[in-house]
């Protein structure tokens, strides 16, 4: 077993506020993220885990930080990411937040409201140029369509060693189930991994991840 390395792992959905109440946010639970966590644990590796907001218990013996933004996932990231092996960027980050938020409530006034938003920061894509991190570096694609095409793009866009994409489109894996159903996309291959819970999937990425460092 390869151990003693360092990962870093990001899980969960943002939170981009409107006003002190609503918020704008995704279907993940998490429940991948965590698993990631509890089996790069379970292989004897120290593991960093930044999540947003989500229902689970972080896995024993992990470094917990809580984050409810992109801009603090991408704030917390950049502050653990030194001297990390490799980092598994899990979480459902927000594309867009709000340009401005509400200091109070907003009351129900006209028949329609229309908000402008923004890019939030690309955490993934910052890793290798931002951050100068040089460790192995594992994306998520979670798609409805070309599965393959949109992850092995963001592969090569973001400097990744592997992206793990899954097709959120189905009802029965991926957001709100236990179980997944993967394709690991590597530079030279594309590897897949048939329906499972997350733990034993998650199991296979960090091997995978694990073996990419050696």
């Amino acid at each position: 077993m390869l151990s003693g390395m360092k990962f870093l792992i990001t899980a969960g959905p943002t939170r981009e506020p409107l006003d002190p109440v609503r918020y704008l946010s995704n279907r993940s639970s998490g429940r991948m993220g965590y698993a990631l966590a509890g089996a790069a644990r379970h292989e004897g590796h120290e593991v960093v885990l930044i999540s947003g907001p989500t229902a689970l218990d972080v896995p024993p013996g992990v470094d917990f930080i809580h984050v409810e933004t992109a801009q603090q996932m991408y704030d917390a990231v950049h502050d653990m990411v030194g001297g990390v092996d490799v980092a598994i960027l899990c979480a459902a980050v927000a594309d867009y937040r709000p340009v401005a938020v509400a200091e109070q409530k907003m009351k129900k006034h006209a028949e329609r409201l229309v908000l402008e938003l923004e890019r939030t920061p690309d955490i993934l894509g910052s890793m290798r140029s931002v951050f100068g991190f040089a460790g192995v570096l594992v994306g998520f694609a979670a798609e409805t369509q070309e599965i393959e095409h949109y992850a092995r793009g963001k592969l090569e866009r973001k400097g990744c060693d592997m992206v793990v994409a899954n097709d959120v489109s189905r009802a029965d894996i991926g957001f709100d189930s236990r179980e997944n159903e993967v394709l690991l996309v590597f530079p030279d291959r594309t590897e897949a991994l048939p329906r499972d819970t997350k733990e034993h999937i998650a199991l296979h990425i960090v091997e995978h991840a694990a073996l990419l460092h050696s």
